[in-house]
């Protein structure tokens, strides 16, 4: 069997493509401190609220306006907030799951 298709190759090989276009959006923003922290606090975000929610698909609310610094609004795929809030370096620190009712 080639090496390429091996399974314990293959795997690592299909999810290159995914880290370069995550290295990707890092990069763009590299030179703007600002821009960077706060893509990193959306993505630490996202990780952080699906995880503790155990589901995927949660992706940042644009529609809420925040006027504090390093906080954002994660909504899970079912539709559930979650504020978050972030160190300076975009790391979150703290989840809050929005309950009404």
């Amino acid at each position: 069997m080639p090496a390429l298709l091996r399974p314990a190759l293959l795997r690592p090989a299909l999810c290159l493509p995914f880290l370069a276009l995550a290295a990707c959006d890092e990069l763009a923003v590299a030179n703007d401190p600002v821009a960077l922290a706060e893509l990193r606090g959306s993505k630490s975000c996202i990780a952080a609220v699906e995880k503790q929610a155990d589901v995927s698909g949660a992706v940042v609310d644009t529609t809420v306006p925040i006027v504090e610094l390093n906080r954002y609004v994660i909504r899970t795929a079912s539709g559930t907030p979650w504020t978050c809030i972030t160190d300076d370096n975009g790391k979150a620190l703290e989840l809050v799951e929005n309950r009404t009712g």
